[in-house]
């Protein structure tokens, strides 16, 4: 509890400045939904409107990349290679299919991402950043494939692509 005199600033802030934020994407959209409401009974002009109209189709949209991720090193027992794996699932909800031998692994999960660079950002962190929470082998990344999900869907259809390496969950090769 702070004991001070009432309306007093907290000791040490007399000199401090506050500083803005900028507010993000979602704030904007929530704000131009507001006033959406307000001005379907306002007159709006014209110029407010086209550059309402404008920042919505600036903002980014999301998408859905089919991700394809080779890791390799040194040998590790199955039994650990496997749990590691089982616990990536976990943590990772989005995880499709993990094939995996003694030296290897393949991980298949879907992403959603702006765009290509920020879905292969996210999955060149995957492997590193539950290395120590899954238990996971210390192996590097030794491949990656992102497709978006139209090129994902048109292989499958041709029969050329990657089908599913095997039934969702975690199979040894």
């Amino acid at each position: 509890m702070r004991r001070a005199r009432p309306g007093a600033p907290p000791r040490g802030t007399a000199e401090r400045a506050l500083t803005s934020v900028e507010a993000g994407a979602d704030f904007d959209e929530a704000r131009d939904r507001s006033t959406d409401r307000k001005t379907e009974t306002t007159t709006e002009t014209r110029e407010v409107r086209e550059a309402r109209e404008a920042r919505v189709r600036e903002q980014p949209v999301s998408k859905l990349w089919h991700i394809t991720l080779s890791v390799s090193g040194v040998e590790s027992p199955l039994k650990e290679v496997r749990r590691g794996l089982e616990q990536l699932a976990h943590d990772h909800p989005f995880l499709l299919t993990s094939r995996y031998a003694n030296d290897h692994a393949e991980i298949r999960y879907w992403e959603e991402a702006r765009d290509l660079h920020d879905a292969a950002a996210v999955a060149l962190r995957l492997w590193g950043e539950h290395r120590q929470t899954a238990k996971l082998p210390p192996w590097e990344i030794v491949g990656l494939e992102v497709i978006d999900r139209e090129t994902y869907h048109q292989r499958i259809a041709e029969g050329y692509g990657p089908p599913p390496a095997a039934p969702v969950g975690v199979h040894p090769y």
